[in-house]
């Protein structure tokens, strides 16, 4: 019997068929959370990265979007007031206690009537071809066992024209790179243990975004994949980069 194909962990190979499980319990771990957290580990900034996303999304009122991985509905929030009662947003992940998570919330914030949820693995989008004019990923991507095979996915699910906007920790520039070392495995790893009682799971998130390929790495992957046009943003200081692909 062939032995396992493995992957990355953050720094740990494991069987590729055990990564969904542990990044399943990283964010079962961490959901509720989650939001107090990206606002401490970012300063806030956070919300501008999203509000950069919509804004260069080009969505309009009727149309349909997907956010893959979206967690808590910060995206999908924001979706929901801009395609208005003739448009639609699904709000999918593959971790439950995340998606819970972000449904509990929408409904808290009465963002619920145009909104879908779904229980979806980015690999094998449970939707037909051509279904969506914008799909988006944030901070999901490099915790995907096969990133070729989501893009796929995703690209397939996508309509002609429509939008793909990848935001995902990258390759910060030289100057912050020592600083930005010393925040990620000192500082991280404390204040996830003293705000959300897990060091562990932060201390994963820090070695996945070294693990994650690069902007121009990502750029080229979805270029591979059969996007007709992709263009990135760096986001402070290459912290955070945003690609878009538009499917031809």
């Amino acid at each position: 019997m062939a032995e396992d194909r493995t992957t990355h962990f953050g720094y740990r190979e494991v069987p590729e068929t055990e990564k969904a499980r542990l990044v399943g319990g990283v964010f079962h771990s961490v959901a509720a959370r989650y939001d107090l957290m990206n606002d401490l580990m970012s300063g806030g900034i956070h919300r501008l990265w999203k509000r950069l996303t919509i804004e260069l999304s080009g969505v309009r009122e009727g149309q349909r979007v997907l956010d893959v991985a979206g967690g808590t509905g910060d995206l999908a929030a924001r979706f929901s007031r801009i395609v208005g009662s003739s448009g639609r947003v699904v709000l999918s992940d593959i971790n439950e206690s995340m998606l819970g998570t972000g449904r509990n919330k929408l409904l808290d914030h009465g963002v619920c009537a145009n909104v879908d949820f779904a229980l979806a693995d980015a690999e094998q989008l449970p939707f037909a071809d051509a279904s969506f004019d914008c799909i988006t990923i944030a901070f999901g991507l490099r915790n995907v066992t096969h990133k070729e095979r989501a893009l796929e996915s995703m690209l397939r699910v996508l309509r002609p024209g429509g939008r793909l906007l990848v935001l995902e920790f990258s390759k910060v520039a030289q100057p912050l790179e020592k600083a930005y070392d010393w925040y990620s495995f000192k500082i991280l790893p404390r204040l996830g243990k003293l705000v959300a009682g897990d060091d562990a799971s932060y201390r994963y998130l820090a070695e996945s975004i070294r693990m994650h390929p690069d902007q121009a790495e990502l750029k080229a992957l979805m270029k591979q994949t059969g996007f007709g046009h992709v263009d990135y943003h760096n986001l402070t200081g290459g912290v955070v980069a945003l690609h878009v692909g538009i499917k031809c």
